[in-house]
Formats: C-alpha cells, structure tokens, sequence
C-alpha cells in the first residue's frame, strides 16, 4: 500500500530508535506480527527491542536531555511546531494506517492525526507560557518567585485504542517543557509508532537536535516494567487496564516516581424530560459505535427519564439499524471491526452475563461470521447495580436505564467504580446545572448537550476514582511534566529570618 511507503513502514521493521537513522537491529526478543483486524491478514512485523536496547535508549535519552533543557523554551516550541507541519503532510496516510491496523473507520483515524496536529499547535503557543508566579516577602527588601525546570525523561506508555493521538499528547507537551520522551507503544499496534517515530527523526535530524522522542516496542514484561521501575524515568504516563493502572501506580510511587494514569471509564449520559432527541440520539450512537465501542470515553450507560424511555429506546434500535459494518478504509463505513479476537470473546461474555442478569437485548448481540473481528452494535435493557454493568467491556455494548427523578438519575450514574466522562442532555438549567454541581458528576469531564466522547485537546483529560488520576492535554497539564521550584533573593545588607525568629550569634 502506498501509504506505508511513504511513512517508511515495511514488512519486517525494528522496534528500538536510538536517533535518526539509528534502528537497533536486534532479532534475539522476538518479534511482533500485525494483522489487519477487518481481514486477519499480517500487515508487517517488528522486531522487539531487548533489555540491553532499552538501556542504551535510555543513555541517549539521558544525553539529549542535557542538551534539550538548556534549549529556549520558544525554541523548543518551534521544532514541535515544524512536527506539526509533517504530520499535516503525512496526515492522510498516517490515518490510513492507524484504519488499517487498529480498525477505527478511516474519518477517526484521520481525526486523531488532527488530534496530533491540535496539541503541536497548542504546545507552540504554551512554549511562551511556562508561568510561575512572584509572590510579597513579609521579609525587608526581599523577592520571592516560582519557576518551572524540566524533570527529565518522560516514559509514555500508551494503548491499542489511540495508537499515535495519546503519545502526542505527552510528547509534544513533554518537549516544550525541555524533557524527552521514550514510548512503549500497544503490541498491538506497531507499525502505528513506527511511522510516527519516523516522522519525529527526520524532523529531528533536519534540526540537528539529538533523539529527544526514542521508541522502544516490546513487550510489558521486559519493556514496560524496566521502564516503571527505572529511577532515571521520573514521570510514567500509562493508558490501560485499571488493573495494570494499579500495578503501574505501586511501582512508581515506591520510587517515588510521578504518574499519570489514564485507566477505565464506565461513561454515562443522562437524559432527562425536556431533552432534545435529535441531538440525544447521534450523540449516543456515536459515543457508543464509534471506534466500535473501544474508546476509553465510549457511552457504555444511558440512564434515560421513565417518561422518554420509549421514545428512546425506538430511536436508538432504529439508529442502530442505519449502522455500516465494514471495511474501516471504506469511506461510507461507521464502525469497524474490534481489535482482535479477544476482545470479541469479551464481547459476547458481556452479552451472555447481561442476559444472565436479566438483561434484554433490544439490538444486535451477535458477532459477524466471516473474517476479521465483526460484530453488531448492541443495546440491552439493563439495572446499574448489575456486576457486568458496573465493568469497563471495551465493545459496543450500551446499556440503557431508566429513572424517576434527577437525584436518583445522578446517583446511579456516580455509583460506578470509574469517573471519566460523563454527559447529561436537557433543557433545563436547573438540570444542567446540578449535574455540573459538586453535588452532581463525580467524574472528570461533565458535559452539557454533548456527548461524553470526542474531547478537545484544550480540556486538560483525564479522571477520578478508577479512572487513575492526573490530566493530559490542554489546560494547566504542562505542570505535571515540570518539577516546581520556589526561589528566594534577598537584596538587602541584613539576614533577617522567616517568622519573626531571632538567632544572635557573634
């Protein structure tokens, strides 16, 4: 496919860049085959990186970073803003790849390429807004100040879902800030970070900057955990499993190692009486087909007032009727494949635990025979009390529920152990403005009139409870990739101290 040639992706592929032009060529760890999750057929391999790989792109990370920190911060903007530019030159067919191989419809991978270009052109203009503060002394002729100072490496560990968007999100903030970055991107997804990583070394190269983005694909067992547990990686961003989100947070914090944590959501909207349906119902759909139900802001929960709740559930099963299937490079398709076929295992569990706790299927239900990971979009009658609806099921599963009253609506939708996004559709301020309350969404995006995926990259993004913690993207977000450091000058002829305290010596 051409679209490969030009992003330098060929059919066997090494998974260590240790700087522009320089691939490891180790072939002893293995390798990693990518399939086509629309057809099962192998795409390329990449070879895996070993221990002894990863230490040597972590010694060249070390060196860049003593050159990077000491680059102007505007400076700094300025090569993320020339990554920009060619990942706008690259952007048709690196979302052509990301389709291909992780399986979202050509639109979404050709949306989280702009996503990249997004947070590029945000983090130019933040390379001139690293701010710290001045403060009064209460001491004579004293200046206090804060400023910001990189912290180093910055480890990105990042899922099948987003394969190159979320990485962005890091790096590019990452950079402005003076740090570098190591990536360990999802097995499932190499050839994504592959393309990317070549794109970041001929802008790199172009600049004579050294490797400040290095790759290192290989598996959690030997990449991922030298990678937590190693001391000179003092931030670890990971996007995942809560599970492995626990495991992750345990490790770092034990060397007392910063996290952000990006884990399960559990998304809901409410819709209550006075709702607008023509904008509930693509917003549902949409929130729970796209990406075939395998984003981390996927809808998985409509709690839908008892008064609407056959207007909606006739709307969505008709909706979902409209739903292409398909070949995700096809541009008429809405919703592609899964990833692989684990995860349409969990799929039809979820269903049959659904069923089991007497749940009744309004739509779909089923996998598509044939090849590739097919399977319909489904809605279920469902209870929010129910385990399997209390569960993060990364498929197009929705459940909908209905309710009596506001508080008991909110309730239900708190009463989950995740806290990502959330959305609530009304026309009633009081509404609104209760679910945006402290009292309402304890999540940490809270949308009005939208639905709970598709967040911009200006948001700061992330969650509460299971979810992990700590926030990535737009907003203040930059701080967590900067150590904060509060500064003192005391220009006067005297040393009088804090507080008052007098201590006389000769």
């Amino acid at each position: 496919m051409d679209f490969l040639k030009k992003l330098g992706v060929n059919k066997e592929n090494f998974g260590a860049s240790l700087g522009p032009g320089d691939w490891s060529t180790t072939k002893d760890a293995g390798k990693i085959d990518s399939y086509n999750p629309s057809t099962d057929e192998l795409i390329g391999s990449v070879y895996q990186c070993n221990k002894d790989d990863y230490n040597r792109i972590v010694k060249k990370s070390i060196e860049a970073y003593d050159h990077w920190r000491t680059v102007p911060a505007p400076e700094r903007g300025q090569l993320v803003r020339q990554l920009g530019d060619a990942l706008r030159d690259n952007k048709d067919a690196l979302g052509s790849l990301v389709a291909l191989e992780m399986g979202k419809i050509k639109q979404e991978g050709d949306g989280e390429v702009q996503e990249m270009i997004d947070i590029a052109d945000f983090a130019v203009g933040q390379s001139r807004m690293l701010y710290g503060k001045t403060m009064h002394s209460e001491r004579q002729d004293h200046r206090m100040y804060e400023q910001w100072h990189p912290i180093g490496i910055t480890g990105v560990i990042s899922a099948f879902n987003f394969p190159v968007a979320v990485w962005s999100w890091n790096a590019f903030i990452a950079a402005i800030c003076g740090n570098t970055t190591i990536w360990k991107p999802s097995s499932s997804t190499p050839l994504c970070a592959v393309a990317v990583q070549n794109i970041c070394n001929e802008v790199v190269a172009a600049n004579d900057v050294p490797n400040i983005f290095s790759l290192a694909i290989g598996s959690g067992s030997t990449i991922g955990e030298a990678m937590i547990n190693d001391h000179n990686v003092p931030l670890i961003s990971f996007t995942g499993s809560t599970k492995m989100g626990r495991h992750v947070s345990k490790v770092v914090s034990e060397r007392f190692g910063k996290t952000i944590l990006e884990l399960g959501g559990n998304n809901c909207i409410i819709v209550d009486e006075t709702a607008d349906m023509e904008m509930v119902v693509p917003a549902v759909v949409f929130g729970a087909v796209g990406t075939a139900g395998q984003r981390c802001t996927s809808t998985r929960r409509v709690i839908v007032h008892k008064d609407r709740y056959d207007e909606l559930k006739d709307r969505l099963v008709s909706a979902y009727k409209q739903v292409n299937i398909g070949d995700p490079l096809d541009q008429n398709t809405l919703m592609g494949p899964l990833v692989n076929n684990s995860a349409v295992e969990d799929y039809s569990k979820a269903i049959e635990k659904a069923v089991s706790s007497g749940g009744d299927v309004l739509y779909g239900g089923s996998t598509i025979d044939g090849k590739g990971n097919y399977v319909t979009p489904t809605i279920i009658k469902a209870e929010n009390e129910w385990a399997i609806v209390q569960e993060e099921t990364f498929a197009p599963i929705l459940y909908l529920i209905s309710y009596d009253n506001l508080d008991q609506a909110i309730e239900m939708h708190n009463n989950v152990p995740q806290g990502l996004s959330s959305s609530m559709f009304t026309l009633n301020i009081r509404h609104a403005e209760q679910f945006l309350s402290s009292v309402g969404s304890d999540c940490g995006i809270a949308n009005i009139n939208i639905g709970t995926s598709g967040a911009e990259i200006g948001g700061a993004f992330g969650g509460e409870k299971e979810t992990g913690g700590g926030r990535e993207s737009g907003s203040d977000s930059w701080k967590q990739y900067m150590r904060r450091q509060t500064n003192t000058i005391n220009w006067s002829k005297e040393l009088p101290l804090a507080q008052g305290i007098e201590f006389n010596i000769d």
